[in-house]
């Protein structure tokens, strides 16, 4: 069975690209600096399900786009974590949060608000990110 993306991810999800197995999404919400890292397996919601050489791809990915979220979006606190109570399938939530962003210190999922993310922004955010994590 080829890996599809959930449909709720992908609607909310901007392609960023590929990395360590995984497809890169920015949820399209400017309010928060968020990622998705989205390994492409097929009937796995938890990372100790992975097999342990796909696990370490995985860890590696999530690492590296931790330090691109930390280096460039300057967040006083980064959080990480793959939930997946709605969504079952396998998805990392890697988020900058700061004092000054609208949820704080609330969880960005429960928070309403969004913005949809400019065209030029989304352009910076994308090339910062692929040029960064070495993505094509």
């Amino acid at each position: 069975m080829a890996f599809e993306l959930h449909p709720r991810l992908a609607a909310g999800g901007i392609e960023i690209g590929r990395l360590g197995g995984c497809l890169l999404l920015l949820k399209n919400n400017a309010l928060f600096p968020w990622f998705l890292l989205v390994p492409q397996v097929e009937g796995i919601e938890d990372l100790h399900q992975l097999p342990p050489d796909q696990y370490t791809a995985v860890m590696a990915a999530m690492r590296s786009v931790s330090d691109f979220v930390t280096s460039h979006f300057k967040p006083d606190k980064l959080n990480v974590a793959c939930i997946g109570n709605q969504v079952r399938q396998m998805h990392i939530h890697i988020v900058g949060r700061s004092a000054s962003d609208p949820a704080w210190p609330g969880t960005v999922w429960a928070y309403e608000g969004k913005q949809i993310y400019q065209d030029e922004v989304l352009a910076e955010i994308r090339d910062s990110a692929r040029d960064f994590l070495g993505l094509v």
